[in-house]
């Protein structure tokens, strides 16, 4: 399992779903196994211990199982927890075709508020076998379905109300405009499922079901939803592959690439920005190439490949500076020198070169957008703490307190502040430590 800060094992998720308390829980377990001639003592204390991490014995297993009516083959099969029924995700399962997008998109309108209290559902087989299954997929479009006609104007209309959204993203966070995307994705579906139209305009939809699909994902990301996230990442590659745009489909692999690494899974994120950067157009213009080499960068070394990773980031650097006006692609309006230099301070920060990392992450922190700020603030802390600088650490830990105090809302934010809080812990007596601990101790009340 995860060991990520919001991680929840996921008995907890099965059993709050369903509305039972740890104690209800107990008693119907034990209600249950008497029934099956298996008589259980499982009490609160059994359940709390299960969801630390605690594996129930085979009986306990076998009794869970036929309470929630799985099979005992497949619970033995799969392993505990692996069997218990919280991985189900619709755009996995579903054909890649229009109809199968469709499907996808109607789960995510329908349950993506439903966020697995944030363990990550897609890890494993699952998730190397959608980048793969995401290569090999047909771009299939059927005739209209019966129903109003979708004009240019109303396409067009949704694409500026998107453009916006991205830009009050930068500047206000996920957390305040994630039901806002929301909306505008179950817009976009009920149009493409009911709507009447060109074949052109249909495409076009597909493309801002991508879009918002994504946008959503990243804003339920920001907000500490990590498995709605990766949902609606999801939904975007299956909706970018309907509407034939590889390019956009290459960008988000490597977007997904993000949630699992910073769960630990890095070797898993190297799998998909290599597959990304394997399959995109080969047309892929030089600032977008540069952005899937950043990313290559950044997963091989959080992967401990440190050589390899300065090789990416050089790559990536090196295509940066060969861009032209005008080029790039209008989901990457927001990459720039402040995401290049982040990624720089990230990689030579994990390779030890302190001074060169704290360089970059000023730039970075310096050129940002609120937002972006808010997080990166953190990191140039944690690089100016290894350096020594403990005044200047805590300088840039508390800029990022102020953002979040004001304007920003971002969980992701709070929870980079309090992994450095926690490096502060050589440092209990000194005043201005104090204050930071306080001051963000208010914070995580207020959120």
């Amino acid at each position: 399992m995860s060991n990520e800060p919001l991680a929840v094992h996921p008995l907890t998720f099965v059993r709050q779903s369903r509305g039972w308390g740890k104690a209800e829980f107990a008693r119907l377990m034990q209600a249950h196994g008497k029934s099956l001639g298996i008589l259980l003592a499982t009490n609160r204390t059994t359940v709390w211990k299960w969801e630390q991490g605690q594996e129930p014995d085979s009986d306990a297993q076998r009794v869970l199982a036929d309470l929630l009516r799985i099979p005992c083959e497949q619970a033995r099969g799969k392993g505990w927890p692996y069997w218990l029924p919280v991985w189900e995700v619709t755009a996995l399962t579903a054909p890649w075709t229009e109809t199968g997008t469709d499907e996808a998109l109607s789960d995510l309108v329908e349950s993506g508020r439903t966020d697995r209290r944030g363990f990550l559902t897609i890890t494993g087989a699952a998730l190397t076998g959608l980048a793969t299954s995401w290569v090999e997929a047909p771009s299939a479009f059927a005739s209209a379905l019966n129903g109003d006609r979708v004009t240019d104007t109303m396409v067009s209309t949704i694409e500026q109300r998107i453009a916006t959204l991205r830009t009050l993203d930068d500047q206000l966070g996920g957390v305040r405009l994630l039901e806002q995307a929301r909306g505008d994705l179950a817009l976009i579906t009920g149009l493409l499922n009911s709507g009447r139209c060109t074949d052109t305009t249909r495409i076009r939809l597909y493309a801002l079901a991508a879009r918002v699909s994504h946008l959503t994902g990243w804003m339920a990301y920001d907000a500490g939803l990590r498995s709605a996230g990766q949902r609606y990442y999801v939904g975007a590659l299956r909706s970018a592959r309907t509407a034939g745009d590889d390019a956009f489909g290459a960008f988000v692999l490597a977007e997904m690439g993000v949630h699992v690494s910073e769960a630990g899974r890095t070797a898993e994120r190297v799998v998909l920005i290599s597959t990304a950067i394997s399959h995109a157009p080969r047309g892929l213009s030089p600032s977008a190439q540069s952005f899937l080499h950043l990313h290559k960068a950044e997963a091989l070394s959080r992967d401990g490949n440190h050589q390899q990773a300065g090789q990416a980031l050089n790559r990536a650097a090196f295509l940066w500076e060969r861009r032209t006006a005008g080029e790039k692609p209008d989901w990457l309006d927001w990459f720039g020198e402040a995401q290049l230099k982040s990624t720089e301070g990230k990689v030579l920060l994990r390779s030890g070169q302190v001074q060169r990392a704290t360089s970059a992450l000023e730039v970075s922190v310096r050129q940002a957008a609120p937002r972006d700020r808010s997080v990166r603030s953190s990191r140039l802390a944690e690089a100016r703490l290894a350096g020594g600088d403990l005044e200047g650490a805590l300088d840039a830990a508390n800029h990022g307190v102020e953002l979040l105090e004001g304007k920003v809302g971002s969980v992701r934010a709070l929870e980079q502040l309090k992994k450095f809080s926690a490096r502060l812990e050589p440092h209990p007596s000194v005043p201005a430590v104090r204050e930071f601990h306080e001051r963000l101790r208010a914070l995580a009340v207020e959120h």
